[in-house]
């Protein structure tokens, strides 16, 4: 029996050829997505609770920030996807 031919009793889901590959990879583009839609709703709910505490300006204006360059950033990587 050699080791392509053992099957894990725990595995999920059908072995791949190799880690990584196939149709089910997650690629960095997909996470980096991910995480930049998760800042833009943490920012913007960040910015949207100092509002109602009456935070100092200079608060709202760092949440306010990174919410914009959070999603500018997610608009431009969705042009250049469409090229």
């Amino acid at each position: 029996m050699t080791h392509q031919d053992h099957r894990d009793p725990y595995r999920l889901g059908t072995p791949r050829a190799a880690p990584g590959d196939g149709p089910d990879a997650v690629s960095r583009g997909d996470v980096l997505r991910t995480l930049l839609w998760a800042v833009v709703v943490l920012s913007a709910v960040a910015n949207m609770a100092l509002s109602f505490t009456g935070a100092a300006t200079a608060l709202h204006l760092a949440s306010g920030v990174v919410t914009v360059l959070a999603a500018g950033t997610l608009v431009v990587r969705g042009l250049r996807g469409r090229r």
